[in-house]
């Protein structure tokens, strides 16, 4: 039988309109690591996994187990043709209507208010600004698809509000 302890939450997927865009932002904005690719010619779209990673593994069977097997993986799916399409309107990030779906993701990063200045450094768009509203201990930021990522202090490494 199988035993729900062993369970791991893998990854969580969302779409995007332009794969170069939003690997530039994960990886270059969130320091994520793409770990392996995956393109499907026949059904037209590309697979993209990143993670907070020390080092990606050499081999593609290495890699592919890797994205698999730890928690916190991030799917990005790119439909192929959404990046030249002007007629497209883009996705449903979940916050558009609120309380309709999908909401966010979180990172959680070492020290809240250096990491909100580099944000603002780098042209990112805000949702929420740290010291935005009652809560001062969070930030939204959204990605080149208009998802939202909340930016909270990691308690175990962090420094700033918890």
């Amino acid at each position: 039988m199988s035993n729900p302890a062993t369970y791991v939450f893998n990854h969580t997927m969302i779409r995007v309109k332009d794969p170069q865009a939003s690997l530039k932002f994960y990886q270059d904005v969130l320091g994520m690591k793409l770990i392996t690719k995956s393109v499907n010619e026949a059904g037209s779209f590309t697979l993209y996994f990143l993670a907070y990673i020390d080092k990606v593994p050499e081999s593609e069977e290495e890699k592919k187990k890797l994205a698999f097997s730890i928690p916190g993986v991030l799917e990005l799916t790119h439909n192929h043709g959404t990046e030249s399409d002007p007629q497209f309107q883009g996705y449903a990030s979940g916050n558009k209507e609120p309380g309709k779906g999908f909401g966010h993701i979180c990172v959680a990063v070492d020290n809240i208010e250096q990491a909100c200045e580099r944000f603002e450094q780098e042209g990112v768009t805000f949702v929420k600004k740290l010291k935005d509203g009652k809560m001062h201990n969070i930030a939204f930021i959204a990605d080149p698809d208009g998802y939202w990522v909340e930016i909270i202090t990691n308690p175990i490494h962090g420094s700033g509000p918890i």
